[in-house]
């Protein structure tokens, strides 16, 4: 016969993440490795969760695909992955921690840079075209959809015809460095708010500010 303090045990509810997958979120930041790319204008995704992370003082450890740093807050589980594929591969990342966490598709939330968008601009999205990045790109032709979040921060078009490639992968000017932190900070409310919020709200909350 079980003791009492081992019926407690068996009786232990399991973590609420495996419980609920719909309060464990996949959070994406599309970049490229190596200190090449580090202080690049394509490598936001990365900086953003470089920045969540420092905030929430946690680290990132590299596993299969990709850096995965985990954090809770307010009852959900945020999973953080910066691809290790490249730009052009990162579905094949995304589909793989996708799956291994069994977070449900409405919960991912892939960060990239966007030219269209005046500098630091923040836009948030549930669907849409690959618009040219590659990243996405591999993302839409891997889930096989275009109706997952994507959350878009402005880069500008500030380049010269033909230039455009060395802008995309030429470090921030001195002037968008001054604006960066307040724009990081907005882009982490804004993730958070994704996980409690929902979607809609986060929306109607951060899109254009």
């Amino acid at each position: 016969m079980l003791s009492f303090f081992g019926r407690l045990l068996s009786t232990k509810k399991p973590r609420e993440e495996e419980t609920d997958p719909m309060k464990k979120f996949l959070i994406v930041g599309l970049g490229n490795i190596g200190p090449k790319y580090e202080k690049t204008r394509h490598n936001i995704g990365f900086k953003i969760l470089d920045f969540l992370a420092e905030k929430e003082e946690i680290s990132f450890s590299t596993d299969k695909l990709g850096d995965i740093a985990r954090f809770k807050y307010k009852g959900r589980t945020f999973v953080l992955l910066k691809p290790s594929t490249y730009m052009n591969l990162s579905g094949k990342a995304v589909n793989y921690w996708l799956q291994k966490e069994k977070v449900p598709l409405e919960n991912l939330l892939v960060i990239t840079d966007d030219l269209n968008l005046p500098f630091g601009t923040i836009r948030l999205k549930t669907k849409g075209s690959d618009g040219g990045h590659n990243g996405l790109k591999d993302i839409q032709n891997t889930l096989n959809t275009t109706k997952y979040n994507r959350f878009r921060f402005g880069i500008s078009d500030e380049f010269s015809k033909g230039q455009q490639v060395d802008y995309v992968l030429g470090e921030w000017g001195e002037d968008e460095l001054k604006k960066l932190p307040e724009r990081l900070e907005k882009s982490r409310e804004l993730i958070k708010s994704f996980g409690t919020a929902g979607v809609n709200n986060t929306m109607n909350t951060f899109n254009g500010k």
